[in-house]
C-alpha cells in the first residue's frame, strides 16, 4: 500500500529543507565536490564517446584527466598571468580614460564641461572612484577567491573528486535510479530526462559558446593591437551566456578603448567594431543554434533571477547551483501545467461532458 500523497509530500519537504540547510550551513565544504561534480557531468559525454571507440571507461577518464591537467597548466602558466596584468594595468589607466572622455566632452560640448555641471563631476567622481576602488576590488575578488578555492582544493581536490565521479557515473546513476520509488519511477524518470536535457543543452552548449567567442574575442582583438584585447575578450567570453549583453558590454568596453587608443585611425576602430559584429554573426548562425538548440527552457530573465537569488543566499556555491536548481524548476513548471491544463480544475463542466460523451 503506498504512502498518502500527504505523508509523501511531508517526507519530500524534509527532505528538500535538508539539502538547502546542509548548503547553508556547508557552502565552502561542498564546494570542491559540487565543482567536480560539475566537471565530471560536463566532461561525461566525452567518456562515453571514448568508449564507444573501444577505451575502457578507466582508460577514457584517464585520458581525458591528462588533458584536463596539461590545459590547465598551460592555462596557468600562459594566459592567468598575463590576464590578470591587464586587468590591473585597465584599472589603473581607468582615471586617464576619464579625463580624457571629460577633455572631449569640453572641446566638443562646452556647455556641458563647465565645473559645476553635472557631467563633469560625474566623470570626476567615477574616475576617481574607479582609480581607489578598483585596484581594491580586484585584489579582494582575488584574495577571497584563493581563501575559498585554495591551492589544495584546486589542484587535488577537485581533480580527484572529478575523476572518481567520472569514473562511477554510469554506476551512480544506475544506482539512483534503483533508489527510485517504485510508484513514481517513471514519472521522475521522465522528469529527470527533461532537467538533463535542458542541462546539458545549456551548460555544455553555451560553456562551449561562451570559451568559443571568448577566445575569438580575445585573439582577434589583441591581434588589431587593441592594448587590453585578452580582459575585454575574457569579459565578453564570460557573460555571453546572457543573450546579447556579452557583446553589449564587451563591444561597448572595447570601442570605447580602441576610440582613445586609436582615436583619428578609423580603419582600426571599424575593425574592433567588425569583430564584435562578427562573432554575433557566428554567435546567431552558427554556434547557438548547433551546439544549444533552439529550445533550451531557460528564459534568461529567469537565469538572471535564480543566479541572483541563489547568490544572495549562499554565495558562490548558491550560483554554481543556480542553474541546474532553474531547469529543473523549469521542467518542473512545465510537467505541473500539463497536468493543470488536463485536470478537472482547468476543463470544468468541460471535462465531465467529455466524460459523459
Amino acid at each position: 500500500m503506498a504512502l498518502p500523497v500527504r505523508d509523501q509530500l511531508k517526507y519530500w519537504s524534509l527532505a528538500a529543507i535538508i539539502f538547502f540547510v546542509a548548503l547553508w550551513y556547508l557552502g565552502d565544504i561542498m564546494l570542491p565536490f559540487i565543482l567536480g561534480g560539475a566537471i565530471a557531468y560536463f566532461l561525461d559525454p566525452v567518456a562515453d564517446r571514448l568508449e564507444n571507440m573501444g577505451f575502457s571507461r578507466t582508460t577514457a577518464t584517464v585520458i581525458i584527466t591528462l588533458v584536463c591537467l596539461l590545459t590547465f597548466v598551460i592555462a596557468i602558466l600562459a594566459v592567468v598571468p598575463t590576464l590578470i596584468n591587464q586587468a590591473v594595468a585597465l584599472v589603473e589607466v581607468m582615471p586617464e580614460l576619464f579625463s580624457d572622455l571629460r577633455n572631449f566632452v569640453a572641446a566638443k560640448l562646452p556647455s556641458l564641461s563647465q565645473p559645476n555641471s553635472v557631467i563633469h563631476k560625474s566623470l570626476a567622481s567615477l574616475g576617481a572612484m574607479v582609480q581607489e576602488r578598483g585596484g581594491e576590488l580586484l585584489s579582494g575578488v582575488l584574495n577571497s577567491a584563493l581563501s575559498v578555492i585554495n591551492i589544495v582544493m584546486l589542484l587535488v581536490i577537485v581533480p580527484v573528486v572529478a575523476f572518481y565521479l567520472l569514473l562511477d557515473w554510469d554506476n551512480m546513476v544506475a544506482e539512483i535510479d534503483r533508489l527510485l520509488p517504485r510508484d513514481h519511477a517513471p514519472v521522475i524518470r521522465l522528469l529527470a530526462h527533461d532537467i538533463n536535457l535542458t542541462l546539458a543543452s545549456f551548460v555544455r552548449g553555451m560553456g562551449t559558446v561562451c570559451l568559443i567567442l571568448g577566445t575569438y574575442y580575445a585573439v582577434a582583438l589583441m591581434v588589431v593591437g587593441l592594448q587590453f584585447g585578452l580582459v575585454v575578450g575574457f569579459i565578453a567570453g564570460l557573460v555571453t551566456f546572457i543573450p546579447y549583453l556579452g557583446a553589449l558590454i564587451g563591444g561597448a568596453l572595447a570601442i570605447g578603448l580602441a576610440l582613445f587608443q586609436f582615436w583619428g585611425d578609423w580603419v582600426s576602430i571599424g575593425l574592433v567594431g567588425g569583430i564584435f559584429a562578427i562573432g554575433q554573426v557566428i554567435e546567431g548562425n552558427v554556434l547557438t543554434p548547433k551546439l544549444v538548440g533552439n529550445s533550451v527552457g531557460l528564459h534568461p530573465v529567469w537565469l538572471l533571477l535564480a543566479l541572483s537569488i541563489f547568490g544572495a543566499l549562499f554565495g558562490f556555491v548558491g550560483m554554481l547551483v543556480a542553474v541546474p536548481v532553474a531547469a529543473a524548476l523549469g521542467v518542473l513548471a512545465r510537467f505541473f501545467t500539463g497536468q493543470y491544463m488536463t485536470s478537472r480544475l482547468y476543463l470544468g463542466l468541460s471535462a465531465d461532458q467529455q466524460d459523459k460523451d
